[in-house]
């Protein structure tokens, strides 16, 4: 039997953001880490696990800690000797934000070396989430381990969510994306693809030709385009749902991850496909208006709730 769970499988960094002269503000963060964190904060009491690889250095050990203290487990995720967390910082001109990576040999990218123990922290999910970032981390064989373990836990009845979340520097080619997100879609129940990515990926000249895509490979589509309207694509032509306009937003870092955090949030709360956008778009909202990617639990839950 399906459990009450979600879990969120990917890469959570060090993430330094905040600079001011010299000095950075270090936290942890990553694109299904971030979604886990809103899901989490909107879902009551729904157990939460984030499913990754982590080191057995104090930066590793402070995220684990960091994770317990908000209420996330790690399940059977393997800590590995001598391994330790990628890192990365946020450069912001306005809001908008550019990165800077350190992540080429991050424990992360062992998460599916144990089949055993990855197919374990799957077990009894209501939901399990993952991006196309997780994908791109691991190589051909780690991605079919981890593909066959979510196809298992969604067979056992565990609904399945996707972002494809290109990031064209995490792959050696445009085709390898295309193949290993397609394969994604193929185990998946509910696809929250943003377009600028869908359109350099696979061509797609405009969100209603995205919606229309994925709508004959997932059974729930929702296409994220920033501040313009998103597309819910649910067995039917694509509904368009307004997003809110921020006049003055601060930083947009982690805007669609907590996006998707919120809208699964409302979806196993019971909420029709509208008014799960419309609740993500207030949270998403709510993020552009706070430094970081990980905004707090009550910024969330107030604007979920409005």
């Amino acid at each position: 039997m399906t459990g009450n769970g979600v879990a969120s499988i990917g890469e959570c960094m060090l993430e330094l953001s905040g600079q001011a002269g010299p000095n950075w503000r270090m936290g942890f963060a990553g694109d299904t880490f971030n979604t886990l964190w809103a899901l989490h904060a909107l879902s009551g009491d729904r157990p939460a696990t984030y499913v990754s690889a982590f080191g057995d250095d104090p930066f590793s050990r402070d995220q684990i800690a960091f994770f317990a203290q908000n209420g996330i487990g790690i399940g059977a995720s393997p800590i590995i000797a001598g391994a330790r967390p990628g890192l990365y910082a946020i450069t912001l001109t306005g809001a908008e934000r550019s990165f800077t990576y350190w992540r080429g040999d991050a424990a992360a990218r062992q998460l599916a070396s144990d089949a055993v123990a990855l197919a374990k922290s799957l077990e009894n999910q209501a939901l399990v989430y993952f991006s196309g970032i997780t994908l791109a981390i691991l190589d051909d064989a780690a991605r079919n381990t981890l593909l066959t373990a979510v196809a298992k836990a969604r067979a056992a009845g565990s609904l399945v969510a996707f972002d494809p979340n290109y990031r064209p520097r995490l792959w050696h080619r445009r085709e390898e994306a295309q193949t290993a997100i397609l394969d994604a879609l193929a185990v998946t129940d509910i696809a929250l693809p943003t377009f600028p990515d869908e359109q350099m990926l696979f061509g797609d000249a405009a969100p209603q030709a995205t919606a229309q895509r994925l709508g004959k490979l997932v059974g729930e589509v929702v296409v994220k385009n920033g501040e313009e309207p998103a597309l819910i694509a649910a067995n039917g032509t694509p509904q368009p749902v307004p997003a809110v306009h921020v006049a003055a937003p601060v930083d947009t870092t982690g805007a669609g991850d907590s996006f998707n955090g919120a809208y699964l949030a409302a979806r196993l709360a019971g909420h029709l496909p509208t008014a799960a956008v419309l609740r993500a778009h207030r949270v998403a909202a709510a993020v552009v208006q706070v430094r970081g990617a990980l905004a707090p639990f009550e910024t969330l839950r107030a604007a979920f709730e409005d």
